[in-house]
């Protein structure tokens, strides 16, 4: 037994070391950790249990049979984060470049199963060369194994991916199926095709940097949730988003221990709004204000800023806030700003999460560029989402909620359950100022004709803008009809949302039987 003993410390000293001392010192001049140190940043000190440490590739083509490393390349098991059971892997770029073979998919297959078995998050640390060529379709078929897993997981256990390194070719698509991707700036990068290629067929001469690079993908094309300037920035970020949320789909997100009061006055959020309801204010400012201890963690930072998204907690309940941004394009919906909102309310409602809804919106962008880029379709998405999640909603117009978008952003027509107002609120089927180019038309027109004056006509216009506020951009109009459950003070925002929050804890309510919805993609 001893001699056993020692043989299997042996195999595991080996494992450990992975590439060798070569490897691991230039994966740290490159600035990046090792797959066993990423894991070691990420769960509870102490808490991973490692899987198929012993696990070879069966390659025999190549004289790849002469090259036989533990793990192939991949570290897999399972471990806690804040005392909650996760799911790891975390690719090793020291051992083949990280690339994957037909056993190194395996190992990570296996404990996505495990993981949708019991109910419990899956993280993947990427930093790979792609498909291990030497294996052919054995490696295509791998990534299919994983995507499927991916696909099947989606909506029933939070998948989380970090891009640590090199991911591309078909590898992009494991991570763009997942809940969230978080990308370092500097040392990762995502594309399809590289930069040869791309030089090759389309004649554009671009670096790696700049055709998917962790800014690309964070402010351009939106696969990127997150930016980290570093590993570890990344890695203790994914601990704090985790703390967000439940493990699956039939928990909870679990609340915690606040010391910031319900009552806690926000005597600010009166002054907040500018006195000219065409300035801008950052929504920012009212997130911070009303949530717990001003901890709110943005989503898509860099991406359709227009349109703000992210977690935080309401007398420690976790909340996803969707807010229309007026710092950025007036807190118009357009196309980015659509898919966003869309993607993440689903998220949220897929999870037990509650949605908060804080508005300011002037309605749609308009344009060619917008109707040829789909915003009807796009719109849609948003729309969609809103109407079939089926958590907690609790909206609170600040200020605009004009036309369709209104309608869009958890109104209580897509069954918001608690909807509010500051006095502020201005809901309307458009701005005064093009409201009364159609409804006052002919007095604007006499107007104009009686006088020959611009500061007479600019009079009379003032005189039917201020009508028409009275008339229609109020928010006790739709509190008269029930469309606005209160018209509240906004320093009371907090509490309010808090009361809102508590008194819906226990709601249920599900959608129609079928397959599945057909959301307009």
């Amino acid at each position: 037994m001893e001699r056993k003993l020692l043989d299997l410390a042996d195999l595991r000293e080996r494992a450990y070391k992975a590439g060798g001392e070569k490897k691991i010192s230039k994966q740290h001049e490159q600035g990046k950790l090792t797959a066993r140190e990423r894991i070691e940043k990420l769960l509870d000190e102490g808490s991973f249990e490692e899987f198929d440490t012993f696990v070879t590739h069966r390659c025999t083509d190549f004289g790849m049979e002469k090259d036989l490393p533990l793990t192939d390349g991949v570290i897999t098991g399972h471990g806690t984060i804040h005392g909650r059971l996760v799911f790891v892997f975390s690719q090793d770029f020291t051992i083949f470049g990280g690339a994957l073979s037909k056993a190194y998919a395996e190992k990570i297959c296996k404990i996505m199963d495990l993981a949708v078995r019991v109910g419990a998050p899956i993280i993947g640390l990427n930093d790979s060369g792609g498909a291990r060529i030497q294996e052919g379709v054995d490696a295509l078929a791998g990534y299919s194994d994983i995507f499927l897993r991916n696909v099947l997981a989606s909506g029933v256990v939070p998948q989380i991916s970090l891009i640590l390194g090199p991911c591309a070719g078909g590898a992009v698509y494991s991570p763009a199926i997942t809940d969230f991707v978080t990308m370092t700036r500097g040392t990762s990068y995502m594309f399809l095709t590289g930069p040869k290629v791309v030089k090759r067929v389309t004649k554009e001469d671009v670096s790696t940097e700049q055709l998917g690079g962790a800014d690309v993908h964070a402010s351009k094309s939106g696969v990127a949730h997150f930016i980290a300037q570093d590993e570890e920035e990344a890695l203790l970020e994914t601990r704090r988003l985790i703390s967000f949320l439940p493990q699956n789909y039939q928990e909870y997100p679990p609340i915690t221990a606040t010391e910031d009061p319900v009552t806690r006055p926000t005597p600010e959020l009166n002054s907040v709004l500018p006195d000219n309801p065409n300035q801008p204010y950052d929504v920012k400012d009212v997130i911070r204000s009303a949530v717990d201890d001003g901890d709110f963690m943005e989503v898509h930072q860099a991406f359709a800023a227009n349109l703000v998204v992210g977690f935080a907690r309401f007398n420690g309940r976790p909340v996803g806030i969707v807010a229309n941004q007026p710092k950025v394009l007036a807190g118009v919906l357009d196309n980015n700003a659509s898919v966003k909102g869309a993607r993440f309310v689903r998220f949220c409602d897929a999870f037990n999460i509650p949605i908060v809804t804080l508005e300011d919106v002037p309605g749609f962008m308009p344009g060619t560029g917008q109707e040829y880029g789909g915003i009807i379709r796009n719109g849609a998405k948003l729309l969609f989402a809103f109407a079939e999640a089926t958590v907690p909603k609790v909206t609170v117009i600040l200020r605009k909620a004009y036309g369709g978008a209104y309608c869009v952003m958890s109104s209580k027509h897509l069954r918001g359950d608690i909807n509010y107002a500051w006095p502020t609120a201005e809901i309307a089927v458009m701005g005064a100022d093009g409201a009364i180019e159609i409804i006052y038309k002919k007095e604007l027109d006499a107007a104009k004709a009686e006088s020959l004056e611009a500061e007479d006509v600019a009079v009379k216009a003032a005189e039917l803008k201020e009508r028409y506020s009275n008339l229609f951009a109020t928010p006790f109009a739709a509190a008269r009809k029930g469309y606005i459950d209160d018209v509240i003070e906004p320093a009371a925002t907090r509490f309010r949302v808090i009361k809102a929050l508590e008194m819906l804890a226990d709601k249920s309510l599900a959608n129609p039987d079928k397959r599945h919805t057909n959301i307009p993609l």
